[in-house]
């Protein structure tokens, strides 16, 4: 009597997992679905903008061909909130990292299609989505380079700011 218990107690703590997860996706599915009206609905009554002249994606062009110079040197600083000036620290190729900038795609579809998963990059690690730092390509004296991490904020400019 106690093992035929122990399996209908088993039996219905299953059944209700399966069932709560179906009300789930189920409820999740129609938010969904009524976020898509609304954004069709937006869509029907707002339109796209009338943009004639695309001044920020031409600009955001420019600046993605100026980074991608070859031998670009920038000027590296952290900010000093105790005393309010800038603080070099030394000549840097481009214009830096974000720590959380990913080599390769972050995610990719689970085995089965039917959702997606993390991917390791290259390294095997899992990179944060969000963190908080600046990879730096600092020149040395005899020319060459070395990767410093900076974790405060850092301003980097093709420039001497003074």
């Amino acid at each position: 009597m106690k093992k035929f218990l122990t399996i209908a107690i088993l039996i219905a703590s299953i059944t209700m997992l399966f069932t709560s997860c179906d009300l789930n996706s189920q409820a999740e599915r129609q938010q969904n679905h009524q976020q898509g009206e609304l954004v069709l609905e937006a869509q029907k009554q707002c339109g796209m903008p009338d943009l004639v002249n695309f001044q920020e994606r031409k600009m955001m062009k420019k600046i993605i061909e100026q980074r991608d110079k070859a031998n670009l040197v920038c000027y590296a600083y952290l900010f000093s909130n105790q005393t309010g000036k800038l603080i070099y620290i030394g000549k840097c190729m481009g214009y830096g990292l974000p720590y959380s900038t990913q080599y390769t795609n972050p995610q990719r579809e689970s085995a089965y299609g039917d959702h997606t998963i993390t991917q390791p990059d290259p390294n095997g690690l899992y990179m944060p989505s969000d963190a908080h730092g600046t990879w730096l390509l600092m020149i040395k004296s005899d020319g060459g380079t070395t990767p410093v991490y900076v974790e405060p904020d850092v301003i980097v400019s093709p420039s001497k700011l003074q």
